[in-house]
């Protein structure tokens, strides 16, 4: 039997301006809700997650952090 989808944890999330698009897009084309969407990627991170791209992904990311908050 599957698990009910329920949506019981609400939080404030800041993100980019690129994000957010992108997380619209995604959610868009999946026919989810924005929430709905953000609950797939996270129940799925490690299959929707290629290890070592995300390490590399997060290098660059946390590099690039400190100018991008100026």
């Amino acid at each position: 039997m599957p698990k009910r989808f329920r949506l019981t944890r609400r939080f404030n999330a800041a993100m980019t301006e690129d994000a957010y698009r992108r997380l619209r897009r995604f959610a868009a084309e999946s026919g989810f809700t924005e929430g709905e969407a953000l609950s797939f990627i996270f129940e799925h991170f490690d299959s929707v997650t290629d290890e070592e791209n995300l390490v590399a992904r997060l290098r660059l990311f946390s590099a690039e952090l400190p100018a991008r908050k100026r």
